[in-house]
């Protein structure tokens, strides 16, 4: 049976420190074959995961600013809340 990785992190924040630990030690030449190997599988793993919560983010931005920007039509003269 092939072995289960671990869970993804909670956060883009830790995925990417995960993420910057394996290229370093791969980088170095640190690792044998077969946890060379393991370690470029979990880290393909992070950087999707990574796209993904950056894919979101911009989503969220997008929508914001459509929002932001109809309410900003001429003849309204309303700004809208910004805190």
């Amino acid at each position: 049976a092939a072995p289960t990785s671990p869970p993804l992190p909670d956060s883009f924040e830790l995925a990417l420190k995960e993420l910057e630990s394996i290229v370093d030690s791969m980088e170095k030449g640190n690792l044998d074959l077969d946890p060379s190997l393991a370690a470029y599988q979990r880290g393909m793993e992070l950087l999707k995961f990574c796209q993904d919560k950056l894919a979101a983010a911009e989503e969220k931005i997008r929508v914001f600013d459509q929002a932001t920007f109809s309410e900003l039509k001429p003849g309204n003269n309303d700004l809208p809340d910004v805190e």
